[in-house]
């Protein structure tokens, strides 16, 4: 069954395809970047199918929180959002590619804006659940050499008592609809 008319451009590879390139007879890219390569295309491809018809497109994300409230974004608005967040790892968070960053967050619609804009900028993403204590916060600061943590204000207690052990540590960001000393904030940057 399919599920949309592009289905031979986005089919998953069959085993015949991986052979091939194993053989060097297919040709793989050099620089694979999931959202340009895929987020955008796909917004694209909604921007054309729009023009064609009324009413609103698929979701390429459709979040509901525990009260019922909803999120829904477009491919056009995903790409259009992740790379407003892409603008503020590189921009005031000063990341660039290559460095790491700690998310720790739950599931909520910045969690998914956050992973595809590190994915637009090259930076690495290290998730993290919230159920990490300050001590492991610590320790996967520590170890992964993080310049940046992004969390909600829930757990920002726990990294300002370890921050200060923590070298490599640059920047704080809080996904929150509050500020916090010392703490850039995501809503205000966005």
């Amino acid at each position: 069954r399919l599920f949309h008319q592009y289905h031979k451009t986005f089919a998953a590879l069959n085993f015949s395809d991986y052979e091939a390139i194993s053989r060097c007879e297919q040709e793989v890219p050099e620089y694979f970047n999931f959202a340009s390569d895929v987020l955008d295309k796909w917004s694209q491809i909604e921007k054309v199918n729009r023009k064609g018809r009324k009413g609103p497109s698929n979701p390429a994300l459709w979040w509901i929180n525990e009260k019922g409230d909803e999120t829904k974004w477009s491919f056009e608005e995903l790409a259009f959002l992740s790379q407003k967040v892409a603008n503020v790892l590189s921009g005031p968070c000063g990341l660039q590619r290559g460095d790491r960053v700690l998310v720790i967050l739950p599931r909520i619609p910045e969690w998914w804006l956050l992973n595809v804009a590190c994915m637009r900028t090259g930076v690495v993403i290290i998730p993290g659940t919230t159920q990490l204590t300050a001590q492991d916060i610590c320790y996967r600061l520590l170890a992964s050499k993080a310049k940046c943590i992004i969390t909600t204000d829930v757990l920002a207690p726990a990294v300002d008592s370890v921050a200060s052990k923590c070298q490599f540590l640059k920047t704080k960001l809080i996904v929150s609809e509050s500020s916090r000393a010392e703490w850039l904030n995501f809503s205000d940057l966005l």
